[in-house]
């Protein structure tokens, strides 16, 4: 039996892939709302606000489910309208059972009402720190460049002129099609010679090319998605699988994947989640991990995504272990600080969490704590 939606909550999970204006509370929408007399809102109810926006983004293509952000985007243009979502981000990851976040936002979409770009970046950083403080969580920023723009270089030294501050990466996301990441090769330039961080959205909206540029042209160190890799996996009418040479180059590299299964079923990026390529992606051992998108747009959280995948590929403990130490290992923090969270949070928590289960009566011959038979987090193939 997979692990409860309760057990999956109280165990410590790694989140590297959240949008910040993805995420914000429904109430918290309809206070800045009011605040600043935004009134494109349906409602001053949280409850239809939040199936509001999560109904535009269930249409089925990226080009629709990005529709939403006008609304929460509007209302993110003022210092303490950043401080406030910022924190409560951090507070509510924190209460997911979240330990460790890297949390993106496009500095260039929150200056209308007047801010510079170091002042966004300053407000947010301040946010993290104040939900954060106390709650056993640490909460670093992504800052994410929108491919469709012409500001990338921009958002690549402000990213670094702040990577002492909490930023720890560069980021760049938007539609695919027709706009392909070496478009920003300048950004990306800068941001090696600086050794600095790395990851672009690629294979949500667009196929293999887009990997392969962001990768091959770009140095991207993760992958936002990578959904379309699948499509350089072959398998064979009597279940045998080939790699093409992409796939393999990820796979033998050890390049994360940062998945995002709710999302990506909603953008039309997989079909369904049983149909989601996450799941043979584990079975190959590549370096996968689960990820949240926008936890307001898509009606998810990280303990709810994990959840929803153990019922629907069997994962157990060891699946979900396997899942959260990929995260850690491929996040933007220094080396010695995630191998404090693994070691000091993660394994331990884990084996709580274990134990807990374990100790659960449950109907004869029916084990909490199984796995789906996959390598366990102490074996091969991360």
């Amino acid at each position: 039996m997979p692990p409860t939606a309760e057990e999956i909550r109280a165990a410590p999970k790694v989140l590297l892939h959240d949008h910040l204006d993805g995420g914000l509370r429904p109430a918290t929408v309809i206070d800045l709302a009011r605040e600043i007399g935004y009134g494109r809102l349906p409602s001053s109810d949280p409850d239809e606000v939040a199936a509001w926006l999560a109904r535009g983004a269930h249409r089925g293509h990226l080009k629709y489910y990005l529709d939403a952000f006008q609304h929460t985007i509007a209302v993110m243009q003022t210092r303490e309208a950043l401080i406030r979502v910022a924190a409560e981000c951090a507070e509510d990851l924190a209460a997911d059972g979240v330990v460790y976040a890297e949390v993106r936002f496009a500095p260039e979409l929150h200056v209308a009402g007047g801010l510079s770009l170091d002042d966004v970046v300053g407000a947010v950083l301040e946010g993290f720190r104040r939900g954060s403080e106390g709650r056993g969580i640490t909460v670093y920023a992504l800052l994410t460049a929108m491919r469709t723009a012409a500001r990338s270089l921009e958002i690549a030294e402000l990213a670094v002129r702040h990577r002492d501050e909490g930023v720890v990466g560069f980021d760049l996301a938007g539609a695919e099609a027709g706009s392909p990441p070496s478009r920003h090769l300048d950004a990306f330039q800068y941001v090696a010679r600086e050794n600095f961080h790395t990851t672009i959205h690629a294979g949500e909206g667009f196929g293999l090319p887009s990997i392969w540029e962001a990768l091959q042209w770009c140095g991207a160190e993760r992958l936002g998605h990578g959904v379309r890799l699948a499509d350089d996996i072959h398998i064979s009418p009597d279940g045998t699988v080939s790699l093409g040479r992409l796939a393999s180059y990820v796979r033998d590299r050890r390049i994360p994947l940062e998945m995002c299964p709710s999302s990506n079923v909603q953008t039309g990026a997989a079909p369904s989640l049983a149909e989601h390529p996450i799941g043979l992606l584990r079975q190959l051992s590549f370096r996968v991990t689960v990820n949240t998108d926008n936890r307001l747009m898509s009606a998810v959280t990280l303990s709810s995504e994990l959840h929803r995948l153990a019922e629907t590929f069997g994962y157990g403990w060891a699946d979900i272990e396997w899942l959260t130490i990929n995260a850690m290992k491929s996040a933007f923090a220094h080396f010695d600080e995630r191998l404090n969270i693994i070691n000091t949070v993660i394994k331990p928590g884990f084996a709580v969490a274990r134990a807990a289960s374990d100790a659960v009566v449950r109907p004869r011959g029916v084990s909490g704590a199984a796995g789906s038979g996959t390598a366990g987090p102490g074996g091969a193939g991360r």
